[in-house]
């Protein structure tokens, strides 16, 4: 490395070390926002997004070279703007003390759990949705009472400029501050000593992340990813099954944590799943990759990865239909439609790793307990789909397989319900976020136990072998 880039490095670490501290004195002199402060601050981002809506639509575009609008709003835009609504409708119930129990031994002491802010949270941002993954856990974090410095990805030049004039509109360096910067200064950031950090990206640099965190102690939330399966049940409908699925495949052209990385089916239902996806592409996207509704893989490093993948493939024995034939794929523009795998085998590489594009193998199965199986003897996921109506399938499912989050009968959408937690298992993460669970990760959980002017703790004081002492031993040592 060039000596103009090491000193380039160290500038940028010694303007994050600044930042930090700065937030950190700020939290020093504010530790514990009211919540119309915090509910402010939310309804600020809340107006700041919405009026740059086009723009970051437009950014993301250019990132992309072809970004579909409307992914943009329905990934992008549109949960951070419910998320707001809900955190903000919720934030003051879920600041109340929680009263506990404090139990006949304790007695008659009051025992509350208070939820105080941790102070300085960092943020890890990836390619794939900035907007959402920056806003999202930014939301949890100021609805919690807590600063934050967030670190953009380097990938989506265009979005970030849009993103750090939006977010320098509602709040001062102290409170938010964004950072850019490759890898190193990725490494650089992760070992600031954070109060909490959450990193949405790959299970590799996941890795890293964690042993940079660990220096510090920093506690982390890691989502990653990892390959999400759906289950198409042998009593479903196999158009209505696609209909269903193919959505969360074709969203930002796969390149979703939680798209489904491939598809369990029948063995006698496998060919007609094929010709019932590609129908179905072909509705949705009529013109293929020309499609304006279509987006484009994010560059041309993912895209020769992904086409490097699907060689691998074929070159291995999968048979491989793609979706509109003659307008599957454009390299100047890095577009490539849904491609369905048939025959793949655990020697290829899109069947060892999170496929994160428009790659989907379809892998047959002749019993559900087989497909059950295949599941359970692979990392747990971020995502697992179940399309069936069989109640007792659905329990079976939900009950002897493992992941981050799961769907019946729909993909992704889990992931955009305001009131339940989101995250990962084992290799796809750690910990959770949205809504109370996010304003739970980003808090401290005090424990205040409060006496009165009589403490029965003072009955186990010394000198010991007090008759009180004995009978208390009596009563609650049984």
């Amino acid at each position: 490395m060039k000596k103009q880039q090491l000193n380039q490095i160290s500038s940028q670490h010694q303007q994050m070390l600044d930042l930090f501290h700065q937030q950190r004195r700020g939290y020093q002199n504010d530790p514990m926002p009211s919540a119309g402060s915090r509910i402010d601050l939310l309804q600020q981002l809340k107006r700041a997004l919405l009026s740059n809506r086009e723009r970051l639509c437009a950014a993301l575009d250019a990132d992309y070279t072809g970004r579909s609008r409307q992914d943009t709003l329905i990934s992008d835009i549109l949960p951070c703007v419910m998320n707001i609504k809900y955190s903000c409708k919720k934030l003051k119930r879920w600041m109340r003390a929680e009263r506990r129990h404090a139990g006949l031994l304790l007695a008659p002491a009051k025992v509350e759990v208070h939820y105080q802010p941790l102070g300085v949270i960092g943020i890890v941002v990836p390619w794939n949705f900035p907007v959402m993954l920056s806003l999202g856990p930014l939301i949890s974090a100021i609805a919690a009472g807590n600063r934050a410095m967030i670190k953009l990805s380097e990938f989506t030049p265009v979005t970030n400029q849009v993103i750090i004039e939006m977010l320098a509109s509602v709040f001062t360096p102290e409170q938010v501050a964004c950072i850019e910067g490759e890898a190193e200064i990725a490494a650089e950031f992760s070992a600031l000593p954070f109060d909490h950090l959450l990193f949405t990206g790959s299970t590799a640099v996941g890795r890293h992340v964690m042993r940079a965190a660990a220096g510090n102690l920093t506690p982390v939330t890691l989502e990653l990813g990892g390959k999400s399966p759906t289950i198409v049940g042998p009593d479903v409908d196999i158009d209505h099954a696609v209909e269903r699925l193919a959505y969360g495949k074709c969203l930002n052209a796969g390149q979703i944590c939680v798209a489904p990385d491939y598809v369990l089916v029948p063995r006698d239902k496998v060919d007609a799943f094929v010709q019932s996806y590609r129908q179905r592409y072909a509705a949705m996207y009529p013109k293929g990759v020309n499609s304006e509704d279509y987006s484009s893989v994010i560059n041309p490093r993912q895209y020769q990865r992904l086409q490097s993948w699907l060689e691998d493939a074929k070159t291995k024995g999968a048979r491989v239909f793609p979706c509109v034939e003659g307008q599957h794929q454009d390299d100047s523009r890095q577009r490539l439609t849904t491609h369905l795998l048939l025959d793949t085998t655990e020697e290829m590489t899109l069947m060892q790793e999170e496929i994160f594009g428009p790659l989907l193998p379809v892998i047959a199965y002749d019993s559900i307990d087989a497909a059950i199986d295949y599941i359970r003897h692979r990392p747990r996921p971020l995502a697992l789909y179940l399309l069936s109506y069989d109640k007792q399938l659905q329990q079976k499912i939900i009950s002897q397989t493992h992941a981050g989050g799961m769907c019946i009968n729909d993909t992704l959408f889990h992931a955009a319900a305001d009131d339940a937690p989101f995250g990962g298992i084992g290799p796809s993460g750690m910990g959770h976020y949205h809504g109370r669970e996010g304003f739970k990760t980003f808090s401290k959980a005090k424990t205040v136990l409060t006496q009165g002017k009589f403490s029965s703790s003072s009955l186990m004081h010394p000198p010991y072998g007090k008759g009180i002492q004995n009978l208390i031993f009596k009563f609650f040592l049984r």
